[in-house]
């Protein structure tokens, strides 16, 4: 894994992550999610947490706080204008190739900051499509980006489904788009928009 192409896929899923996060209405965020038991709000809040302060905090090497985890950051009006600055900060805080060298102690366990960060790039494609099928918006990145999240997805889809953060994989055609095998493969129908993941 080449850091410099895993930071090429973290800057642009970014990009489509701040373009979604812009266009989900104040109006939408008490709407249900395909996510079981999980609305708009607690849906972006997971999604802002995780992949905009979480990714800068595995970058420094630092646990989030707590104040931070309980944070609803759509309490704030401009919550999507903040989350895009964050994963700008969060972007840069990657840049320096030194980052990705050694692990990340993830208080539980450590893990090697090259994985970590595919992960969290996993994370910012995946709920992304998330909150935009939730919000009546469509989640679009390349082939080559799609092809590095279904690389991931395979990779750790065990691991993800032992704590519940995927479903079965849905079955789609040998030869839909990349994005959409990836979907599919996390547990995501893309072909009607309707997940069976909780988180």
């Amino acid at each position: 894994m080449k850091y410099d192409e895993t930071h090429q896929y973290m800057s642009e899923c970014a990009a489509e992550a701040s373009r979604v996060a812009r266009g989900v209405p104040a109006a939408r965020l008490n709407d249900p999610t395909h996510c079981p038991g999980w609305d708009v709000r607690a849906l972006v809040d997971h999604w802002v947490l995780y992949t905009s302060h979480g990714l800068e905090h595995r970058a420094l090497r630092k646990q989030l706080p707590d104040d931070l985890v309980a944070r609803d950051f759509t309490a704030d009006p401009r919550w999507a204008e903040a989350y895009a600055d964050q994963l700008e900060r969060a972007v840069t805080a990657w840049a320096e190739p030194a980052v990705w060298e050694g692990e990340v102690d993830l208080g539980t366990a450590a893990m090697p900051a090259a994985e970590i960060a595919a992960m969290i790039v996993k994370e910012m494609a995946v709920h992304g499509w998330d909150v935009a099928v939730a919000t009546g918006q469509e989640f679009h990145i390349s082939d080559d980006a799609a092809r590095f999240v279904l690389d991931v997805v395979e990779r750790h889809g065990d691991l993800y489904r032992r704590y519940d953060g995927f479903a079965a994989v849905v079955p789609v055609a040998q030869d839909a788009p990349v994005f959409e095998r990836a979907l599919a493969t996390s547990g995501r129908d893309p072909r009607q928009g309707a997940a069976r993941v909780n988180r």
